[in-house]
């Protein structure tokens, strides 16, 4: 390994950064998008059963308890539940695209570096072939011959090293793309369920305000305490 990047120089340097930078990124989003894991069915099944008895502070409550973007996109609603239909998907829509930032971040970096490290490993091909050559040049006979040999050998390490990098990157670059879109879809899809949902159970009979409900849910326990004693 020390041989290699002697052969490569600052050129396989840079390309060590650069891996060691694709590594930190793809472990970060695996341990994002691996803490955002939920069961958006069953968080919605919670959520219709409060809903469908107008209890919308617990409903408000489970949501806040929920870690993650599909919780916060669902709160959002939640306590907006008096406003219009329409007025609920628009604020289901911003509270999506403000989760976006947090889905896609590193991505881009992650895909920066799958298009630089071949571009860097051309580069160092260039300047040790480069090299090669001016050595060639001031030799005679067999040693220009083994001069160029262990020139192009070396001059070629920081491409094999581009190649590689930028393949590994890029594939997990994919591969972390295609876990932000069942995010966003996850999260659209609690958006436009939670929007259904408050407006089925206005429709069904008067919505008790979110106040009210919290007076009255405080109010019954103070009477069983009160009875208790």
């Amino acid at each position: 390994m020390s041989d290699l990047l002697q052969y490569g120089g600052p050129v396989l340097w840079l390309q060590a950064i650069l891996a060691f930078l694709a590594i930190v990124y793809i472990i970060e989003r695996f341990l994002y998008f691996h803490s955002v894991r939920v069961n958006v069915a069953d968080f919605l099944l919670g959520i219709s059963n409060h809903l469908r008895r107008k209890a919308f502070a617990e409903a408000i409550q489970e949501s806040d308890r929920l870690p993650g973007p599909v919780g916060r996109v669902a709160h959002s609603v939640l306590i907006r539940h008096h406003m219009e239909r329409k007025d609920l998907s628009a604020v289901a829509d911003e509270a999506v695209c403000i989760e976006v930032p947090r889905i896609e971040k590193n991505l881009r970096a992650l895909l920066g570096i799958a298009l630089i490290a071949p571009l860097a490993g051309l580069l160092g091909t260039a300047l040790g072939l480069m090299d090669v050559f001016t050595e060639v040049n001031e030799a005679e006979g067999e040693i220009a011959y083994a001069s160029l040999a262990e020139g192009i050998f070396q001059s070629l390490v920081t491409t094999a090293a581009g190649l590689c990098i930028a393949t590994c990157a890029y594939i997990f670059y994919l591969t972390m793309l295609g876990k932000a879109k069942r995010v966003l879809y996850r999260l659209q899809r609690t958006g436009i369920e939670v929007v259904n949902l408050i407006v089925d159970a206005r429709s069904s009979s008067e919505i008790v305000s979110f106040r009210a409900e919290v007076e009255a849910q405080q109010e019954k326990q103070q009477g069983s305490r009160s009875g208790e004693s």
